[in-house]
């Protein structure tokens, strides 16, 4: 098939195309297909496991700790594996999308996903469950740049930003229902080993993922990149099938100026002076977002219990420690609701404002959210409950306005399709060192300096962030993500 035959369009141009009625009246929006919407379904189904087991391991974490016998630095290493394993699969296995395909790692991901949750629920010692919790990442890093780019080069520019933050929602949506998980199973079961059964949870919706995620069509987009202009037709009619039939019949053409003999670039790539303010944009903010974002998550149940005077150095017995979490995820699960609603408004800007502005407004909104909680420590009772509490729910809900939700989506967005998976993947790698280094630090930096201290520290980081967004900003609003980079 030729690029320059009569008529010939790209992908986006065909998912892109407005309806008419008879007298030439447009339409407001593209109605989407089923095979759209199904997309957009299973990919929210990553997010939302992401969200259940980071932040459900939050409320598992002392009991883990009380039957494994772990040490301070150990606690460390369980809350940051997941993290460590999310780092390895954005960068190692979100990249290899790029190379085989979107479909293929979008299936692969969830596979190594279930298995190693059952390896979590059985866990017999700590190593083990180590191990396990760095699988479950691989497969959630792997998923960070492949669900984002199987949703944005699936559906119409005009709507790509609210569905794909609406599907990244979901992992707010899954760190409330692993708190809610996490209260229930204690309430239910008050023993120690209870964490086994939050992890157990997950894995018969992790099968029905996988089996879905075989039907859905691979991205036509990068077929066109590779040349496969027969299968990007194939696909492209399997996507945008209709009901009556439209369109009837598709002409593609290949992107220029790039060739489809020319081999595909690997990682230096993303340094070249046409991609650098890219990779800045895309790596740094979501690094010092992720420093605040998965430590204050992971460790909110145990600084409110501290904050609240429920937690004590040791607790006496198993029925205390059931009881001290149980209060701890009641606080969590209040302020985890904000997450949901801040998500909420950043799918109904995110194509309105745009990406930057939210961006730069939420990393200064999680300043004052987080000066609010440390300055609680110069307070008594009432006083410094309600500033832990309004501090922490105003940094949920203006992180995921913000930096939380925005990063993610621009680092799917700023980079051509050739390098997309190995851009958003060295973007959610390069923050996923950020959200190591909290989940491992943090009990210790608490022990060491305290929390005022370190939420210092992260208003600072905060602060940075909105910097650096806005010295290298590059708004992807509405924009065509076949021309991205050209």
């Amino acid at each position: 098939m030729s690029a320059a035959r009569d008529g010939a369009k790209s992908v986006q141009d065909y998912i892109d195309e407005m309806p008419r009625w008879a007298d030439g009246t447009g339409v407001p929006s593209v109605p989407l297909t089923d095979m759209q919407w199904r997309i957009w379904g299973l990919a929210v189904a990553g997010k939302f496991f992401e969200g259940l087991v980071v932040f459900m391991t939050g409320v598992a974490i002392p009991l883990i700790g009380a039957e494994f016998a772990m040490t301070a630095a150990e606690h460390g290493v369980v809350g940051a594996a997941s993290l460590f394993g999310i780092l390895i699969g954005a960068l190692v296995l979100g990249g290899l999308a790029d190379t085989f395909g979107r479909k293929p790692m979008f299936i692969v991901e969830m596979i190594i996903f279930m298995l190693f949750l059952v390896l979590a629920a059985l866990s017999p010692s700590y190593f083990w469950l180590v191990v396990a919790l760095f699988g479950i990442g691989v497969a959630l890093g792997c998923d960070y740049p492949t669900a984002h780019l199987i949703i944005s080069e699936s559906i119409p520019s005009a709507v790509r930003g609210r569905l794909v933050l609406s599907a990244f929602g979901f992992q707010a949506v899954g760190a409330l229902t692993g708190t809610i998980i996490g209260y229930v199973i204690l309430t239910i079961d008050p023993s120690v080993g209870a964490w086994r059964w939050m992890y157990a949870t997950a894995i018969a919706p992790a099968l029905l993922v996988v089996i879905g995620r075989f039907y859905v069509t691979e991205s036509a987009q990068w077929l066109v990149a590779r040349g496969r202009l027969i299968d990007a037709r194939s696909e492209t009619m399997r996507l945008l099938t209709r009901n009556p039939p439209y369109p009837k019949d598709i002409a593609l053409a290949l992107p220029g100026p790039r060739s489809a003999s020319e081999p595909q670039d690997g990682y230096a790539a993303l340094l070249k002076p046409s991609n650098r303010r890219a990779t800045i944009l895309a790596a740094v903010p979501w690094f010092l977002q992720d420093l605040s974002t998965y430590g204050i998550g992971i460790f909110t149940p145990t600084i409110l219990a501290a904050t609240f005077g429920h937690q004590t150095e040791h607790a006496h017995g198993t029925a205390a420690l059931v009881h001290q979490e149980i209060l701890a995820a009641k606080g969590a699960g209040l302020i985890d609701v904000l997450l949901i609603v801040g998500i909420i408004a950043a799918v109904l800007l995110a194509d309105r404002i745009g990406r930057i502005k939210l961006q730069i407004v939420g990393f200064i909104g999680c300043a004052v959210g987080l000066l609010l909680a440390a300055v609680s420590a110069d307070f008594s009772a009432p006083v410094r409950t309600l500033l832990v509490l309004a501090g922490f729910m105003l940094f949920n809900f203006m992180t995921n306005v913000g930096p939380n939700a925005q990063t993610y989506l621009l680092a799917g967005e700023v980079f051509p399709t050739h390098i997309r998976a190995k851009g958003a993947g060295m973007a959610a790698a390069f923050a996923k060192i950020g959200a190591v280094l909290t989940a491992f630090f943090f009990p210790i930096v608490i022990a060491d300096i305290g929390t005022q201290a370190l939420l210092y520290a992260l208003v600072v980081a905060s602060l940075a962030g909105a910097a650096v967004t806005y010295l290298f900003r590059i708004e992807t609003m509405g924009a065509n993500l076949e021309k991205t980079g050209r």
